[in-house]
C-alpha cells in the first residue's frame, strides 16, 4: 500500500518536509518495539539516506536497535564515512553486512521461472537470501531506505533490491547481476519492470510477505542553481511506492539527447569513488549517448584498485574489460569466473563493447595497472588540468581551444543516452 507520496519536476523538498512526511508514517504505524533500518552505504552518500536515517533514530530512540548499511559486495564502511553520512547517531548501532557469511535462503524462484523472463539467456534458478537478522532479529518494523535511479543492474535502484541484493548472499547477488549482464543493460536501464525486477518480486510476493518493511525512498536531482535537491518522497509497503518513484525518476536523473556525443568528460569524486567497481557508473551510465568511434575520458583522483572485494579485484586485473562475447565465453571456460558471475558481470558493464575508447586517469593506479584491465592510460594532472571540474558546468562546454565536450560531475545521478539508441 502507498502510503506517503510528495513530489514533482519542480518541487524541492526541505528538512520539515522530510520529517513531516516520515514521521507522519511512523505515526500512523503504531507502536513497536524493536525497528531495524537499511540505508545504504556512503556509495549512495548523496541519496539523503543519511538524513532520513537520523529522522528516524530521534523519533525512535533506543527502540532503532540496529542500522544495517546495505553494502552488497562493498567495503564495510569506515569512521569517516558514517561520520560523514550519519552524524549524531550512536555509532554503537550499526552492524556490518557480510554478504559470503551473514544470510539464510528463504525461498528459490524457480529456474523455469528465470529462463523465460531471460528469454533462455540463462537456465538457473534464483536464491532469495538475505541477512538473518531480518529473520532472527524479532523485529516488529524494518525501514528499508534509500534512492530511486537508473540502475545498471535492475533497470531502476532501490525498493526491494535493497532487501535481495544490499542485503543479499553471494550466489542471489552473482546471478542477479549476471542475469542483468546477459539480459542487456541497455535493454534495462531506466525501465521499472526488467528481468532482475520481476525476480526480486517474485521473491517478494512468495517468500517474504510476512516480512513487516516499510519502504522509504527519495528521487534526487539539482535544482536550479545545480545543487542536490529533493524532488520526492515515496513511502510504503509494496511495489506502488517504487513504480511512483521511478516515474519521476526517469523525468529528473534522465537526459535524452538528440545526437550521439563524440567526447564526455566525467568526474568522480574522490570521496565516493575508490574502485573501478563503483567508478564504472562513468562508462555504463553513458554508453547509450556516447557516438561509435566516440571518447569518454574518466577524472579519478580517488579510484585506487578496481574491486571492492579483494577477490573480485583480483579476477579484474586477471581478465580485464572486454565485450560481451568474449565474456560470456571467459565464464564457460573458466571456474573462478562461474563462481563469481557478479564479477564476469562487472566486466561487461566496465566494456564499451569496443564502440568508443575509455580514457581513465587515476589518482593511485598507474599505466601498467590501467592497460592491463583494456583502458586507456591518462595523466590525471594533465587531464585534470585541460578539463578542469571547477570551470565545467555539466552538460555541453566549449573549451579555451574550441573543442567541444559533454561534461558529466557525477554520474551516480542519473542516465545519458542517444534518442535512437534507447529506443531500440
Amino acid at each position: 500500500m502507498l502510503l506517503y507520496q510528495k513530489g514533482s519536476e519542480k518541487l524541492t523538498l526541505s528538512q520539515q518536509d522530510l520529517e513531516e512526511g516520515l514521521i507522519g508514517i511512523f505515526e500512523k504505524w503504531g507502536k513497536v518495539n524493536k525497528v531495524l533500518a537499511i540505508p545504504p552505504d556512503y556509495t549512495r552518500f548523496h541519496s539523503f539516506a543519511g538524513l532520513l536515517t537520523q529522522i528516524t533514530d530521534r523519533y525512535y530512540g533506543n527502540k532503532l536497535a540496529e542500522i544495517l548499511p546495505a553494502l552488497g559486495t562493498h567495503a564495510p564502511m569506515t569512521q569517516w564515512q558514517l561520520n560523514s553520512m550519519f552524524p549524531g547517531i550512536d555509532k554503537k548501532k550499526f552492524r556490518v553486512h557480510n554478504w559470503r557469511e551473514d544470510v539464510i535462503t528463504i525461498g528459490e524462484v524457480p529456474k523455469e521461472f528465470i529462463y523465460d523472463i531471460s528469454e533462455g539467456k540463462v537456465n538457473y534458478s534464483w536464491p532469495a537470501q538475505i541477512n538473518k537478522k531480518i529473520i532472527r532479529g524479532g523485529y516488529d518494523l524494518v525501514i528499508s531506505i534509500g534512492q530511486v535511479v537508473p540502475h545498471e543492474v535492475v533497470g531502476m535502484a532501490n525498493y526491494n533490491k535493497n532487501i535481495f541484493i544490499g542485503i543479499g548472499g553471494k550466489e542471489s547477488i552473482n546471478k542477479s547481476h549476471f542475469l542483468g549482464a546477459v539480459y542487456g543493460m541497455e535493454r534495462m536501464m531506466g525501465r521499472a519492470n526488467t528481468p532482475v525486477r520481476k525476480v526480486l518480486n517474485y521473491a517478494s510476493e512468495k517468500f517474504a510477505g510476512n516480512l513487516p518493511v516499510l519502504y522509504v525512498l527519495t528521487v534526487v536531482g539539482v535544482d536550479d542553481e545545480g545543487k542536490l535537491a529533493i524532488h520526492g518522497l515515496f513511502i510504503g509497503d509494496d511495489e506502488e511506492c517504487f513504480l511512483l518513484a521511478s516515474e519521476l525518476s526517469l523525468k529528473i536523473n534522465f537526459t535524452m539527447l538528440e545526437k550521439p556525443l563524440n567526447k564526455v568528460v566525467v568526474y568522480l569524486d574522490p570521496e565516493e569513488f575508490h574502485s573501478t567497481w563503483l567508478g564504472n557508473k562513468s562508462i555504463y551510465r553513458t554508453r547509450m549517448a556516447i557516438a561509435d568511434g566516440g571518447e569518454l575520458i574518466v577524472l579519478a583522483p580517488g579510484v585506487r584498485e578496481f574491486g571492492e572485494d579483494q577477490q573480485i579485484d583480483q579476477l579484474i586485473r586477471k581478465y580485464g574489460y572486454s565485450n560481451t562475447p568474449k565474456i560470456l565465453e571467459w565464464v564457460k571456460q573458466n571456474s573462478d569466473l562461474q563462481n563469481n558471475l557478479s564479477a564476469a558481470a562487472h566486466l561487461i558493464h566496465g566494456s564499451s563493447e569496443e564502440r568508443f575508447n575509455i580514457i581513465y586517469c587515476p589518482g593511485y593506479l598507474n599505466r601498467e595497472e590501467i592497460e592491463m584491465v583494456n583502458f586507456q592510460y591518462g595523466e590525471l594532472k594533465e587531464m585534470i588540468q585541460k578539463y578542469d571540474p571547477e570551470k565545467m558546468k555539466d552538460g555541453f562546454n566549449t573549451l579555451p581551444d574550441g573543442e567541444q565536450i559533454f561534461y558529466i560531475s557525477n554520474p551516480a545521478l542519473g542516465l545519458w543516452a542517444f534518442k535512437d539508441r534507447f529506443d531500440k
